[in-house]
């Protein structure tokens, strides 16, 4: 696999589209740094650590919904392995106005837009979350 961060996003929007309220991903310390982001930001209720049928160690992530729909409306990769997008703390985007949240991967660790903002940071911006 090439892209952990992105193959994971792309089972949380298949999961919301399917109804699903739990998603299993592969485990690793990025994807639980990310998933931590979108967990304080209030996009997913929480995961847990698991292990699958093999053995290899899961993240099961609760997924959240508002009368039926999906809180995550758009789940975007950013920096991909082919291309990698770095931002200074004053060219961090505002994802729609402010609503969104894009999730950055900091010196000081994985954190949100406004929290880069805060720290006086910048970094790999990963994703933006709507």
């Amino acid at each position: 696999m090439n892209d952990p961060i992105g193959d994971m996003l792309t089972r949380i929007r298949n999961a919301q589209m399917r109804g699903k309220s739990v998603v299993s991903t592969p485990a690793s310390k990025l994807r639980a740094w990310v998933l931590d982001v979108l967990a304080d930001e209030g996009y997913i209720r929480g995961y847990e650590s698991g292990t699958d049928a093999k053995g290899h160690p899961t993240l099961e992530i609760s997924l959240k919904y508002y009368e039926g729909t999906p809180v995550i409306r758009e789940l975007k990769r950013v920096s991909k392995p082919g291309r990698r997008v770095y931002m200074s703390k004053s060219d961090l985007p505002q994802v729609r106005q402010g609503l969104g949240v894009s999730i950055v991967s900091t010196s000081k660790g994985v954190m949100s837009d406004a929290n880069a903002r805060a720290a006086q940071v910048g970094g790999e911006v990963l994703c933006t979350v709507f």
